[in-house]
């Protein structure tokens, strides 16, 4: 059955002024929508500037045929796609490195002493190796001369042009050049979608997980790619010493994302990567929120 919300709403404008709507009714695609939702549409749809308060009222959810293209409230273009792993008190992110402490370094009960009567503020304090949740290496990681987080430019983080490719770790633990074979790569984002992000916080996530093997490396660097991210524990093989994925990609700047999630509900192709860390000074890794965003 197709659904429409029914509704009333009041703009004020910043300049003086406002407009009220009574009993507006609109078609959605979904069962419900939020207020902010409504809000934008019907500030876009008139062409409103200076909009300042809004208010919407007495909505309401009704089964009743549509009359012009509903509003998208699920599966819209520029839907943003969360890609990273909370970080809390406690979580081991790579065995052998400790987990972070997350903890208050001024309490909202011991911050009433500095404010007003129902006036409070909690903050934070964080101790943690930069090696924590979902993290971007840059070429500092790996090489004392590469460029620190602060060097790598804004554009090498953020909108690139995303590609999915999925090899499940059922299907195959060590991915090959073949795997990535036959794609359009160059300029960028290649995500490794395998699956292994189920067992997250489990034993299971740091022994015999998938990774990439140097020559898929080395033909991802040939390809020219931006960025390359997985959703398992380290990209590189870790039974052993050697660590060639690392090597050959932050050697050609190329960035490493690793510990993703959610990659199945990224498609193959139509979505840019985006994963923005702080602007630290001599260092190689930290963390990101990382997200895809439909076109």
């Amino acid at each position: 059955m197709q659904k429409r919300v029914k509704f009333d709403f009041e703009f004020h404008f910043t300049n003086g002024g406002s407009l009220k709507g009574e009993d507006f009714r609109l078609d959605i695609d979904g069962d419900t929508i939020s207020d902010q939702a409504l809000t934008d549409y019907v500030i876009a749809d008139l062409r409103l500037l200076l909009v300042g308060q809004t208010r919407i009222l007495n909505k309401e959810i009704i089964t009743e045929a549509h009359k012009r293209e509903p509003i998208h409230t699920g599966s819209q273009r520029n839907r943003l796609i969360d890609l990273s792993h909370t970080i809390e008190a406690g979580l081991v992110t790579y065995k052998g490195l400790p987990a972070p402490i997350v903890c208050d370094y001024l309490s909202r009960e011991n911050s009433r002493q500095f404010y007003e009567a129902g006036t409070e503020f909690q903050i934070g304090k964080i101790e943690m190796v930069t090696n924590t949740g979902t993290y971007v290496d840059c070429p500092f990681h790996r090489f004392a001369d590469g460029k620190d987080l602060s060097e790598v430019g804004l554009e090498a983080f953020t909108d690139l042009e995303g590609i999915v490719i999925r090899v499940p770790y059922t299907d195959a633990l060590a991915i090959t050049e073949a795997h990535v074979r036959n794609y359009e790569l160059r300029n960028r984002a290649v995500l490794i979608h395998t699956g292994w992000d189920a067992f997250w916080n489990t034993e299971t996530y740091y022994e015999n997980h998938p990774f990439l093997t140097a020559e898929a490396a080395l033909y991802l660097r040939d390809c020219g790619v931006k960025l390359v991210g997985i959703d398992s524990h380290n990209i590189d093989d870790t039974t052993g010493r050697s660590r060639p994925v690392h090597t050959t990609l932050l050697g050609a700047d190329i960035l490493i994302v690793e510990h993703l999630c959610n990659l199945a509900l990224v498609p193959v192709e139509g979505f840019t990567f985006s994963a923005v860390p702080p602007k630290f000074k001599g260092v190689g890794t930290f963390p990101v929120r990382a997200m895809a965003k439909i076109q």
